[in-house]
Formats: C-alpha cells, sequence, structure tokens
C-alpha cells in the first residue's frame, strides 16, 4: 500500500515538472536559445545610442580630433582647380587695343560718261586718237605718241623703243588692227578723274581701273566683258583689280600713257 502511494507522488511530480517545463519553453519560443546578460545581441532595426557622438562638455580646451587633421585625409585632398579666367589675364586682354577686323566700304567713284565734263585739251587728245586708230593705220598715232619726256608710255618696262614698233609686237597680228581695236573699246567707256588737284592729275579711262570689280552691277559687267573675255574677268577678280589696257590724258592734253597691267 504503501508503495503504491509513494508510486503515484511520484508521478504527480513529474508531471508537475514536466507541465512547468512545457510553460516555460512556450515562452521563451521552440527555437529561442539561451544567452547569457552579456551576450545578449542587438535586435534588427533596434537603434542604439553612439556614444561617440556625444557633444563633449566645452572646458575651454579643444581635443585633438579638433586641432589636427586626419594624416590620411589630408593626403587625400585634391587642390581646386585653378579658375578659367585669369584676373591677370583679363585685365591684360582688355588693356589690348581694339584691332578693326571690318573691312571699311569702298570710296564711291565718280564715273563720268560725259567727255563734256573733261578739260577741252582732254577732249581734242581723245577725239584724235579716236579717229587714227578708227581708221586702221596704226602709224596716224604716230604723232599724238609724242618725243622725248612727252612721249606716250606704251610699255611697263622702261625703254627707248619705237611706241608704234611696240604697239605692233603687243598686237595679235602684224599690222597692229587688234591693237587699235582695243584702244577704241577703251575709250568708249565711262571714265574717271584720278589725283584731282595735284600735278599728276589724269583723265583714266576705263573707270574699272578705280572701281572695285566685285561690286560691278550686271550693266556695268557687261561693259567690262566688251573689253575682256570673262576668263579675264575671272582671272581680274582673283589678281584683286582691272589689269587690262587703261588710257590716261593730261588736263594739258598730253597722252600720259597707254598700257596694260596694275
Amino acid at each position: 500500500m504503501h508503495r503504491f502511494v509513494d508510486r503515484i507522488r511520484l508521478l504527480r511530480g513529474s508531471v508537475f515538472a514536466a507541465s512547468l517545463l512545457l510553460t516555460v519553453t512556450g515562452t521563451l519560443g521552440p527555437t529561442s536559445p539561451a544567452f547569457a546578460l552579456s551576450e545578449l545581441q542587438q535586435v534588427p532595426g533596434q537603434h542604439t545610442e553612439d556614444k561617440s557622438t556625444e557633444t563633449p562638455a566645452d572646458d575651454g580646451a579643444a581635443t585633438e580630433t579638433e586641432t589636427i587633421p586626419d594624416e590620411g585625409a589630408r593626403r587625400l585632398q585634391l587642390p581646386m582647380p585653378d579658375p578659367l579666367i585669369r584676373k591677370d589675364t583679363a585685365e591684360q586682354e582688355a588693356a589690348k587695343p581694339e584691332t578693326n577686323t571690318v573691312t571699311e566700304p569702298e570710296t564711291p567713284v565718280e564715273v563720268i560718261y560725259d567727255i563734256d565734263k573733261a578739260p577741252q585739251a582732254v577732249r581734242r587728245m581723245r577725239e584724235l586718237i579716236v579717229e587714227a586708230a578708227a581708221s586702221g593705220d596704226i602709224e596716224r598715232l604716230r604723232p599724238l605718241l609724242g618725243k622725248g619726256p612727252t612721249q606716250t608710255q606704251v610699255s611697263v618696262a622702261d625703254g627707248d623703243d619705237d611706241p608704234v614698233t611696240t604697239l605692233k609686237g603687243l598686237s595679235g597680228d602684224p599690222d597692229g588692227i587688234e591693237i587699235l581695236a582695243i584702244l577704241l573699246d577703251v575709250l568708249a567707256t565711262g571714265f574717271v578723274k584720278v589725283d584731282a588737284g595735284t600735278p599728276n592729275e589724269t583723265y583714266v579711262w576705263p573707270y574699272f581701273t578705280e572701281k572695285s570689280l566685285d561690286n560691278l552691277s550686271p550693266p556695268e559687267k557687261v561693259e567690262l566683258l566688251r573689253i575682256v573675255t570673262a576668263g579675264d574677268f575671272a582671272d581680274m577678280q582673283e589678281f584683286g583689280g582691272y589689269n587690262f589696257y587703261r588710257v590716261g590724258i593730261a588736263p594739258d592734253g598730253q597722252w600720259k600713257f597707254f598700257v596694260a597691267g596694275d
């Protein structure tokens, strides 16, 4: 009997111990390991106080981290780039004198078509030249070409050659007919007065000698192409000016030149 009672008591104690163990296990969770208080880990998402950010007490003395920068940061610090425009350079550029890169407009040229506006001596010499050239006989130019210091210049090269012989040599034919035709065409254009009011004042045909070929109007181009070919005109534009035959007569009627070239 006593043995039976002891067994009952022993069974009850085992049941109580098992119940207590189940209760504790359910509270802690089936998979929760047991840690010592010193071994507890931080729960994810939980913020801990960063003691390094605490503001030190202002006791009037700077700490070492405040006065001595980190050596690694100082080595990695890059220098600031120079300004794109230095002040001294900008001042030097401003001090430089401005250069005028704009091409100045061409001075207007007075083209004269009315021969009556020329002095009487100029009109008379022009008339005599036209009559001699229209005759087809180049020898008729001889008395008009002068002699000595007043001899008409018919070549850009200086020389004492006979002017009529020189003109024949410039003509495309042996009789000088071509050069006479050119002379007539040149004198049929408008003219200009150059070096006005000076000892070198001269009436010059054609007026293209004093006018930019880039600014010619369509009628003026037609007038020029009566003297030269289209190929000659293109060459003149590349050259930078008119360089075909021209005639110059002084106010006193002296025939000063009949030459080609600049």
